[in-house]
């Protein structure tokens, strides 16, 4: 076999003990018995130290230097040059990182999400907050590692972990031009909040039903349950373990029916992205989402864009009478669709309206920065996160299940992911921006239900791509234009005046 064939396998076997891996955290996040986390984060941390020995190893080295070598001559934009570059990439990284700290980050954060979800389930922080401490330890410790000399910003170096070539000077001044056009549309709708309520979304509505509806919509937009499974978590999250093996969850809450339905739509456009990247790539450097942004977008999209539409839920309100006759059957659907899409400030993250979602992410990028930088202490967190929310959306958190820990993106070493939200809904707008140019009855068809010329449209020009081109290339590539909030603020201005009246 040729050099690059050599890597593909040697590749190929590491990523095999990486799914191994992925699929004992998914059973630890959903069905794993609560006292089996110290042996799985044994388990993990072992799949974690014999993956990067095999990848940082001499053997990899050699065969990645040979395969670029052979591959030189190959276009530009072949998928061989992709695949070495992206491997390459890859690999500069994992050789500054020591195996040992590898496997410590490894075995922390399995031990983390677990005493995580005991603490936000009895509200106590001071049981989470030394597994924090030991986190943010050791994140500095990989920051250091991998280097962020020329910004000077440790951010950077977990950032690019998320977003390939993202750097914290890039989002600050994005962050404070969505701040200047969130905070004025904000105060407008405040001055006209009384006009939406929640009550018809307060209700209670059986568990099971709402599993069977949403299940109903998760098959009309295409989802495959011959590839892909739904369970229930505490945090819900879609994870992989092959093209063929993509798996979502969600979580029901009896009194608060948009929960489980847009978590699942959310986590969908998730497990669209990773089903139909090109096969070719399966099991490669090239078989995933190329960044979280990019993979946020897809999961942001058919959970705003599509979820909350008008055209959606004039195809969908009488399926949602039907299955809920007693709560919605004598409800006109204009105002259904306008309570789904009220506009309040609220402390849960993931049930925050499309104005205000984006100051959930930017206080969760401040506190990061400052956590990191050791300019706020983990002891003095709460109170800051707190400080935050009523400086940002005017409102304070009655406990620490509703504020510091709600979210499981830092038991589990996700700091420098929240960004990618954000990312995701400017890039989601400016998306479907142009996919309406090419799909003109795009309305139509989705209030047809007819999913698919929508979803072929992103399968062509972001799915199958995974991996292969950066991030800022398949925006341009797709787009025509660098990602830019324009679409997303007009879209915002456009969608919300409407309800409100402004």
């Amino acid at each position: 076999m040729s050099a690059y064939q050599n890597l593909r396998e040697r590749l190929k076997e590491i990523h095999n003990i990486n799914m191994a891996a992925a699929v004992l955290n998914w059973d630890q996040r959903t069905y794993m018995p609560s006292k089996g986390a110290a042996a799985r984060a044994s388990q993990l941390g072992t799949l974690a130290r014999l993956g990067h020995e095999m990848f940082v190893a001499r053997e990899t080295l050699d065969l990645l230097a040979a395969a670029e070598h052979e591959v030189a001559g190959h276009p530009a934009d072949s998928d061989e040059r992709a695949y070495v570059r992206v491997a390459r990439r890859s690999l500069d990284k994992a050789t500054k990182v020591p195996t040992s700290l590898v496997t410590a980050l490894t075995e922390t954060c399995a031990l983390a999400e677990d005493v995580w979800a005991r603490a936000r389930h009895d509200d106590d922080y001071a049981a989470f907050a030394p597994w924090l401490d030991k986190i943010l330890h050791l994140k500095r410790q990989y920051a250091a590692a991998i280097g962020y000399e020329k910004t000077g910003r440790i951010y950077d170096a977990l950032l690019d972990d998320f977003e390939e070539g993202m750097t914290a000077s890039e989002l600050d001044p994005l962050f404070e031009k969505l701040k200047q056009f969130t905070v004025p549309l904000l105060d407008a709708i405040r001055a006209r909040q009384h006009l939406v309520g929640d009550d018809l979304l307060t209700q209670p509505c059986d568990e099971a039903l709402q599993e069977q509806f949403s299940v109903q919509i998760l098959k009309d937009c295409g989802y495959d349950f011959e590839r892909g499974r739904l369970d229930r978590t505490v945090h819900p999250f879609c994870t992989n373990f092959s093209q063929n093996d993509v798996r979502i969850t969600t979580r029901y809450e009896k009194e608060w029916l948009p929960g489980a339905l847009f978590g699942c739509l959310h986590e969908m456009g998730h497990a669209f992205y990773e089903m139909n990247i090109n096969p070719d790539y399966e099991a490669t450097p090239l078989g995933g989402g190329v960044s979280l942004g990019v993979h946020e977008s897809q999961s942001r999209l058919w959970e705003n864009l599509v979820g909350r539409s008008k055209p959606f839920w004039k195809k969908y309100f009488p399926l949602l009478q039907q299955t809920f006759p007693q709560q919605f059957g004598k409800v006109a659907v204009g105002d259904f669709y306008k309570q789904i899409n009220r506009v309040t400030p609220s402390f849960i993250r993931v049930e925050a309206d499309e104005v205000t979602y984006n100051l959930h992410i930017i206080l969760r990028y401040e506190m990061e920065n400052e956590l990191l930088e050791q300019e706020l202490s983990v002891s003095d967190a709460p109170a800051a996160w707190n400080n935050k929310m009523q400086r940002y959306l005017g409102i304070t958190p009655a406990s620490n299940r509703d504020g510091i820990l709600q979210d499981v993106h830092w038991s589990g070493g996700g700091i420098g992911y929240f960004p990618t939200y954000t990312l995701g809904n400017i890039l989601a707008a400016q998306l479907f921006t142009t996919a309406r140019r090419t799909l003109t009855d795009l309305d139509g068809q989705i209030e047809r239900a007819e999913f698919a010329p929508l979803f072929n449209w992103l399968k062509t020009n972001v799915h199958q791509h995974g991996g292969k081109y950066p991030p800022r290339d398949l925006v341009k590539r797709v787009t025509g234009a660098t990602l830019t909030v324009e679409p997303y603020a007009q879209y915002l201005k456009t969608k919300f005046s409407e309800i409100y009246g402004i």
